[in-house]
């Protein structure tokens, strides 16, 4: 008979507790989830205040029964699920399934998997916080409730199967609204007038920029305007009249919440958010490592807070010390946003001894780069900042100004190890020269250049842009952001093209139906607000319930108002040029699970269905014929001649050109 039983959720975090713990001591694992609600009903009993009715889930009955017997030979039960909602949640419904009294105290959580952590952990257990589980209850039955209420909708205007979420048609909204944008937005011309000129002191030429007549910015919008300046400036003496020299600092940025990591794995490494928190998991779990046997290697990595511990603070200082000099370090501490849950610390290694490079042999190739992204920007959060020298000056010609500014690192600090990367910025850190100039001193004129340019629209989301997004506007909470942003991938609301999130035709018409019919739901307010209310139920602030009543009673009243409104309404189909060719009927687009296809209108007595081809206004540069646009089976666009492969060979990659 075993001593005491540890549960958790996967065989991998299993294996690694084992190794910190005695011989009569059983690790198993409960595989995730093993109660949940029924997939083929609501299952949410609403004339009795909204009761969930969990069932066992499918395919786990010979799990739950070795779990029961596992629990029946050991004295003392422990559960070791994740240290989150989600984790409190499956040791609430393990102690139902194995008869633990809710008071009991069997929780254990581990927010580093260390022998130390693990057997202190074990030492201190408590009860099941029930205003977790309620949090998390509350978001499954609210989100239960929109789903299978507003779902049906979709199934009778657009196709059966389609579904909608809370959270998921929000993130559809946003990235249909940046589109509507891009569509919408109308490039102005602007231009740019760069003087290249020379320092006769130094010998040295720098680059000098437009930037107005009489000290007052003008901004450039045509060429004639261009011609004026130049016109005025022809025969001018280009004179410093001011010169500036200063410090600047760039601060490290904090240690990675989930949100962070997801964006900078993106932007670096090119991982997808669910690639990200998958290698995360592994590193959280545990890695074998020569000389230290398996051990986790990261913090847990479902946190929205940059706390770190003082034991990890020590740590970071010895190595930075030890590394580089008593000079880089410094002793930072960073706010934690507002509405962070704050339960656990920011991610960071959990040995600050185990260098990247040192166990890169025992760790897979995208393990090494997320540690090693992980490590350096925890290390480097706690270094000095970077110090540059700075210079401006302003060059008067005529009446006309011109500026200059330049910088050169003087100290790297933090950026020796780690420098973060900024969503469609340029680098601000980079070096410029400009000379060491004199005020009322004459520099010489090389040449001059004037530059066309036109505004561009706003970028479409990346997967790290879209999550920067749900975080500052308040939607979701760590441990949802992956799930959402791939939910809308596979229900093809959305799809990829290179990095970027392009709504489909799907998604549009599932949003605008969403959008014009269910206002008060598909909306970044609402949906803000309400994990808010769940922020505050976790806390013990707010009965669940209430939470869910307060919110079913508007929402029915709506459901039920859109669904006369929608009554009699038909979504105008919209009609193709090519003839059925059973029927003769002209075929209309239709919306499948893998887009657009051609379907009879004459259902069901002619049941005649036909891909539908996308061509482009562009002929085939090598023999005339219509270019077709296709899908890889990665889901990247190419572009292939109609005669391809009958009597031409043209594919490509890219567009071709008029």
């Amino acid at each position: 008979m075993a001593d005491k039983l540890i549960i958790v959720e996967s065989p991998a975090k299993a294996n690694t507790i084992k190794k910190f713990l005695g011989g009569s001591t059983r690790v198993v694992a409960s595989m995730g989830h093993i109660r949940d609600l029924p997939k083929s009903k609501m299952g949410i009993d609403i004339e009795h205040d909204f009761e969930p009715e969990y069932i066992n889930i499918r395919g786990k009955g010979d799990l739950i029964k070795s779990l029961k017997s596992e629990a029946k030979k050991a004295k003392k039960v422990y559960l070791a699920t994740d240290p989150d909602r989600e984790g409190e949640a499956i040791a609430w419904h393990l102690a139902y399934i194995l008869g633990i009294p809710i008071e009991s105290v069997c929780r254990v959580t581990f927010n580093e998997i260390t022998k130390e952590t693990v057997q202190e952990s074990i030492k201190h257990p408590r009860k099941i916080d029930l205003n977790l589980t309620d949090a998390q209850q509350a978001r499954r039955v609210l989100d239960r409730i929109v789903g299978y209420k507003i779902s049906p909708v979709l199934w009778k205007k657009v196709r059966r199967g389609l579904s909608a979420g809370r959270v998921q048609s929000v993130a559809v909204k946003l990235i249909v609204e940046r589109e509507e944008e891009i569509e919408k937005f109308i490039p102005e011309e602007y231009w740019n007038i760069m003087a290249t000129l020379l320092d006769e002191n130094t010998n040295k030429t720098f680059i000098a920029k437009f930037y107005g007549k009489d000290k007052k910015k003008i901004e450039l919008r045509s060429k004639e305007e261009v011609e004026e300046v130049l016109n005025n400036i022809e025969n001018g003496k280009y004179i410093v009249t001011e010169v500036k020299k200063g410090q600047k600092k760039r601060t490290p940025a904090p240690p990675f919440t989930t949100s962070t990591m997801q964006q900078e794995a993106s932007r670096k490494l090119g991982f997808t958010l669910k690639k990200t928190m998958s290698v995360a998991q592994g590193l959280y779990e545990g890695v074998k490592v020569d000389g230290k046997g398996t051990v986790g290697l990261i913090t847990y990595m479902r946190t929205d807070s940059t706390r770190i511990s003082d034991e990890a603070r020590a740590a970071a200082k010895k190595e930075i010390i030890k590394k580089y000099g008593e000079e880089y370090y410094e002793n930072r501490y960073y706010k934690t946003k507002q509405n962070s849950q704050d339960a656990h610390e920011g991610i960071r290694p959990t040995y600050i001894d185990l260098d990247p490079e040192e166990i890169k042999d025992n760790l897979s190739k995208d393990q090494y780069k997320l540690y090693k992204l992980i490590y350096n920007r925890f290390l480097a959060s706690q270094m000095q900042a970077a110090v540059y020298d700075t210079i401006s000056a302003n060059i008067d010609v005529n009446k006309y100004n011109f500026r200059a500014s330049g910088q050169s690192i003087k100290f790297k600090g933090f950026m020796t190890l780690y420098v973060e990367t900024l969503d469609n910025q340029a680098n601000e850190d980079e070096e410029s020269f400009v000379p060491d100039l004199k005020e009322n001193q004459e520099v010489v004129k090389k040449k001059i250049d004037s530059k066309q340019s036109f505004t561009a629209p706003p970028p479409r989301y990346t997967e790290a842009s879209l999550v920067k997004a749900l975080e500052e506007k308040g939607i979701g909470r760590p441990s949802t952001y992956s799930p959402t942003i791939t939910t809308i991938l596979e229900r093809r609301y959305i799809e990829k093209e290179q990095k970027q999130l392009v709504p489909t035709e799907l998604g549009k018409v599932v949003n605008k139906l969403l959008t014009e019919n269910f206002t008060d739901i598909i909306n970044v307010e609402f949906t803000a607000k309400i994990e808010e209310e769940f922020d505050e139920v976790a806390e013990g602030k707010e009965n669940w319930k209430q939470v869910i009543r307060e919110f079913y009673e508007p929402f029915e009243k709506e459901v039920e108002k859109v669904e006369k409104e929608l009554e009699h309404v038909e979504l105008v189909e919209e009609v193709s040029d090519v003839p059925c060719d059973k029927c003769g009927r002209m075929m209309v687009i239709k919306y499948g699970r893998y887009g657009k296809f051609l379907a009879c209108p004459g259902y069901p007595e002619c049941k005649n269905a036909k891909p539908l081809v996308e061509t482009i206004d562009v002929p085939c540069p090598k023999c005339g014929g219509k270019i077709q646009v296709k899908k890889s089976k990665k889901k990247r666009k190419f572009y292939i001649c109609e005669n391809n492969p009958k009597s031409c060979d043209y594919i490509s990659w890219n567009k071709p050109k008029k």
